[in-house]
């Protein structure tokens, strides 16, 4: 017979040494959480990802998808990285929240990406440490049934890891914590093991509405409730047809999903600086131009995000995403010459927002 509870702090300490941040157990009732996805879906916040319900109620209900699910175990990794110029709000120097953060996160000739993608993509990193972890565990415990995953199937992540205690939801949907905010990753292995569940986090919002207020689009229609149609994020990454054109002066400089609702966040002023080397910015990301990254080649595409979450959307959606940002920065020879070299893109789709962006400076 094994000592459960006591293998579950082994695994804490297993966990650490691989770097996570945290590491915590739940179970495997999502009952809650399944009632409020089904009425997000049922009103199509989920857009054109289909493949939020592809999957049916599996997402809420872990031993369903991995049959044999006795509890999951969440593990949270840091990747905040050291950036080149600072946020306008930023909580670690003491700053103080300003209704739209990225709106003054740079010149608005500069280009703003999500800081998780300005590095490596995560997905390897964290599912080769989750793996070792899984590894390890085996070794103590004898061959066991598990499955790791790190956004690759329907889990509810922020849920599981409410549920683990480690932290809390915030209105903006994401997960918070007390002693780091909400800039990480979190990763999950399913196992068929009897470990017990951590006891959940009270919330610590309070009467904080200041990620919702920050949000551009106006994609919180309510707190802790999402609608992804105007979700920056989900317009620049998800989205593989147009963009809104509604939406498209709201999109300011973000060329590459957005942080707006994190930068203003009280918590994230306790948020640390990720230790992970490969989460540091590439190709001068944090401090590169709208005007620069248009020009890239397919080529230099690839070859430059080579390793990158951003390569995932392709050139195309890249230049698409780029051109709007461009019609909405400041009116120069320099930004109509550049967009005018992308007129007769091959791309219809290209050629759309550069005609939107350009006639947007003809009309200023």
């Amino acid at each position: 017979m094994h000592d459960w509870t006591g293998l579950k702090e082994k695994i804490r300490g297993w966990g650490n040494d691989l770097g996570f941040a945290a590491v915590g157990f739940a179970g495997t009732d999502l009952g809650a959480a399944e009632t409020s996805l089904e009425d997000w879906l049922a009103a199509g916040c989920h857009g054109k990802m289909d493949y939020m319900a592809s999957h049916g109620m599996k997402r809420a209900r872990p031993a369903e998808l991995v049959p044999g699910t006795q509890a999951v175990i969440t593990c949270r990794i840091d990747y905040l990285p050291e950036m080149r110029r600072p946020a306008s709000a930023d909580f670690r120097a003491g700053g103080t929240p300003k209704p739209s953060a990225s709106a003054d996160f740079c010149d608005p000739a500069q280009a703003v990406i999500s800081r998780y993608a300005l590095g490596r993509d995560y997905h390897k990193l964290l599912r080769a440490r989750l793996q070792k972890l899984a590894d390890r565990i085996a070794t103590e415990v004898g061959p066991f049934n598990y499955r790791v995953f790190t956004d690759s199937a329907p889990v509810m992540e922020v849920e599981l890891a409410k549920n683990a205690g480690l932290g809390w939801r915030g209105k903006h949907t994401l997960l918070l914590t007390r002693e780091a905010g909400s800039w990480f990753f979190l990763g999950e292995i399913f196992v068929d093991l009897p470990l017990p569940a951590d006891a959940p986090v009270s919330g610590h919002c309070g009467n904080c509405t200041a990620c919702l207020d920050a949000c551009p689009t106006g994609a919180f229609i309510a707190p802790y409730r999402l609608d992804a149609r105007r979700c920056i994020s989900y317009l620049t990454i998800e989205l593989k047809g147009s963009i809104p054109v509604e939406l498209r002066p709201l999109l300011g400089n973000r060329i590459y999903g957005c942080d707006d609702c994190q930068n203003v966040c009280p918590w994230n002023r306790f948020a640390p600086l990720t230790r992970e080397a490969d989460f540091a910015p590439r190709q001068e990301l944090d401090s590169a131009t709208l005007i620069e990254l248009f020009g890239w080649s397919e080529n230099d595409f690839n070859e430059r995000f080579a390793g990158s979450p951003i390569r995932r959307i392709g050139h195309e959606r890249w230049l698409r995403n780029i051109a709007v940002s461009l019609g909405n920065a400041p009116s120069s020879p320099k930004v109509v010459a550049a967009l005018g070299a992308r007129g007769d893109h091959p791309s219809a789709l290209v050629r759309e927002h550069v005609a939107w962006a350009l006639n947007h400076h003809l009309r200023s």
